[in-house]
């Protein structure tokens, strides 16, 4: 067992299924951080992504906070995206890749982080038989605390868009692309945070397993760190998912800006 990288993974992989970001963002730079060449952290981060959410997925498909059309839908881009970075990963220098990783990092975390309160609402119009999303839709319901919130996802072609930026990143540095969706699916596309990063949570494994092959096909996968990558993410996706069911949206949302700000400044520091 690789005892760094299962620890790492654990951490981040709690981190990431919090915020619907996927802990690659985070143990990528972690990997680099410990020597470890950024070439060989970029697999491991699609590892622990696809892995983290796996575990963390049936959670949160009980809860009925996933939206799979939505998903599914705004996935066929992230994961056109991923492949194109994949093959293209050889292309583009290390420090280059850091930099655009910070700027959209720390974008995403300050325009998150302004908007205050709560964009959807309860209504006492919808029941506990209305929660799930609505079939042949990209609407649906959810709870929050005692009330049942609506709503419907709005901006299809910008948040398609943002998705793919978020795969060819994925591809590219081995990130999950999460820090995108995430703020994308909230922000842009109107679509409460709880779902947003539940919905995120659910397609990034997608995302990062289109990666995965070319990286496979290239021979760029150390099986013993894979395995260690794999075995930690699933024990911290597992916590992540739980820890985000008991947290109200500005809670995550606050929480998921934090991050976003600090991973901005760890890739500053590593370029």
């Amino acid at each position: 067992m690789k005892w760094t990288e299962f620890l790492f993974a654990i951490a981040t992989s709690l981190v990431g299924a919090v915020g619907g970001l996927g802990g690659a963002v985070l143990l990528v730079p972690l990997l680099v951080l410990t020597g470890m060449p950024a070439r060989s952290a970029a697999p491991l981060g699609l590892v622990s992504v696809a892995a983290g959410s796996a575990s963390a997925g049936a959670r949160q498909l009980k809860g009925g906070v996933v939206n799979h059309r939505l998903g599914i839908s705004t996935e066929l881009f992230a994961s056109t995206g991923a492949v194109i970075g994949a093959l293209a990963s050889g292309l583009a220098s290390d420090r280059f890749l850091k930099g655009v990783l910070a700027v959209v990092a720390l974008a995403a975390g300050v325009l998150g982080g302004r908007r205050k309160g709560i964009r959807n609402m309860p209504s006492a119009e919808r029941g506990a038989h209305h929660v799930g999303e609505h079939v042949g839709t990209l609407s649906g319901v959810y709870q929050l605390g005692d009330g049942f919130v609506p709503y419907e996802a709005k901006r299809l072609r910008a948040g398609a868009a943002l998705f793919g930026l978020s795969g060819l990143l994925a591809g590219l540095a081995g990130a999950s692309g999460g820090f995108i969706k995430t703020p994308a699916t909230s922000e842009v596309m109107h679509v409460p945070v709880r779902v947003a990063a539940a919905t995120t949570t659910f397609t990034i494994g997608i995302t990062s397993a289109a990666g995965l092959i070319v990286f496979a096909l290239q021979g760029r996968l150390d099986l013993p760190a894979c395995a260690a990558v794999c075995a930690g993410s699933i024990v911290g996706g597992t916590a992540g998912a739980a820890v985000q069911s008991r947290l109200a949206p500005p809670q995550v949302r606050q929480f998921l800006s934090i991050v976003l700000v600090v991973i901005s400044i760890v890739l500053v520091v590593r370029l």
